[in-house]
């Protein structure tokens, strides 16, 4: 197979879809890897490495595209990559399509195969391809939220975990996934005082058994957030609905009752956010500031960090990219049910419910279009 990386184009997005080990590892199965000039630079990776693993190097994204069965990259294409993407042409990356609709459109005019990493999921409802990149993001946040918490940046200019004779910060974080408990070990582990909350008291409980004394657990519900916010000084956004809209946890209205300098990390931001006042930022305008609340909606929070995180990823990622490369797209999703939930749209047909249901589109049963796609 003819596998494409091109160079991610969105802002200050340094990260790349494959490392050169990646390249190396797909090259050994016999496939051609075409890479993007520079692509892998903001990575830390050049173009040399990508040549010794065996790649080619081409000079423009157009070339990538035009050339490449497969393209893997990290985040959905922007509105420039629209016109380059062909019919057929498989596209393994995060889409996020309940949280775009004109991606969403796009994708369905284009009549690609669109395989998401936020929906493969394993039997045991976890998403490994989601994993790494959040638990990168989880890590992040409590360290963007003490940042936006000094007064020169708007915050309310308390330390996260105060000092000898003061109070450290209270940290509030929404949902108890993987974000959340990378979240709180980072905030408690600066001093801070924490509470997580879910609506699954079995996570609850599995918490508390190994956070340590300075997080706490508290349930999930509108009263409960409402009264926890008016003493937060931080609260990290977390909650995942797996290939759906994040649900608003905290509306406009609740803001007023939060102190000025308060800040917010919506982590949920790039599946539309958990906070009703987030809209997706960049590294370069980080935050906004409603009602004296700090917000920081970054929706690419581990491209600030691209060694460490295009790493993680590709750990992750190459095993279903050597599949998919192997035995083609259609019979590596009919054998791997967690790869078959990782497509959204295939050919111009919507097969994931949560996209679905985020834009009011039909659906096509996925097992109908891969009985298709194998005639």
């Amino acid at each position: 197979m003819i596998i494409g990386v091109p160079k991610e184009i969105k802002n200050n997005e340094n990260r790349v879809g494959l490392t050169p080990a990646g390249v190396a590892e797909l090259r050994k199965h016999g496939h051609t890897l075409l890479v993007q000039h520079t692509a892998g630079e903001g990575s830390g990776f050049s173009d040399d490495e990508y040549k010794s693993a065996g790649a080619t190097i081409l000079s423009t994204i157009a070339e990538v595209y035009g050339q490449a069965e497969m393209i893997i990259k990290v985040k959905e294409p922007i509105a420039e990559e629209y016109p380059l993407i062909k019919e057929n042409q498989l596209l393994f990356t995060y889409f996020h399509f309940a949280s775009g609709e004109e991606l969403t459109h796009a994708m369905i005019e284009r009549k690609a195969i669109c395989l998401a990493y936020e929906t493969v999921e394993l039997k045991n409802r976890a998403l490994p391809l989601l994993i790494p990149m959040s638990e990168v993001a989880g890590r992040m946040a409590p360290q963007e939220g003490a940042k936006y918490l000094e007064k020169p940046l708007k915050g309310r200019g308390i330390l996260l975990g105060g000092v000898p004779g003061v109070k450290p910060a209270n940290v509030l974080i929404l949902g108890g996934g993987v974000v959340g408990t990378q979240a709180a070990k980072v905030a408690a582990g600066l001093g801070a005082q924490v509470t997580i909350m879910d609506v699954s008291l079995t996570r609850l409980r599995e918490l508390d058994d190994f956070m340590p004394k300075n997080v706490v657990t508290q349930y999930s519900n509108e009263y409960n957030i409402r009264e926890a916010i008016k003493t937060a000084d931080l609260i990290v956004g977390a909650v995942l609905i797996p290939g759906a809209k994040a649900p608003h946890l905290i509306t406009r209205d609740m803001l007023k009752t939060m102190r000025p300098g308060t800040v917010v990390v919506d982590v949920a931001v790039d599946q539309g956010g958990c906070i009703e006042t987030c809209h997706p930022t960049t590294h370069e305008n980080p935050t906004f500031i409603i009602d004296d609340v700090v917000h920081y909606c970054v929706a690419n929070m581990p491209g600030a960090v691209p060694y460490t995180s295009t790493l993680a990823l590709t750990n992750a990622t190459l095993p279903y990219a050597v599949k998919l490369a192997n035995q083609g797209w259609q019979e590596a999703c009919r054998r791997d049910e967690a790869l078959r939930l990782g497509l959204n749209v295939v050919h111009g047909e919507v097969v994931y419910q949560g996209v679905a249901d985020a834009w009011g589109l039909p659906m096509v049963n996925v097992e109908t279009v891969l009985e298709l796609a194998a005639v």
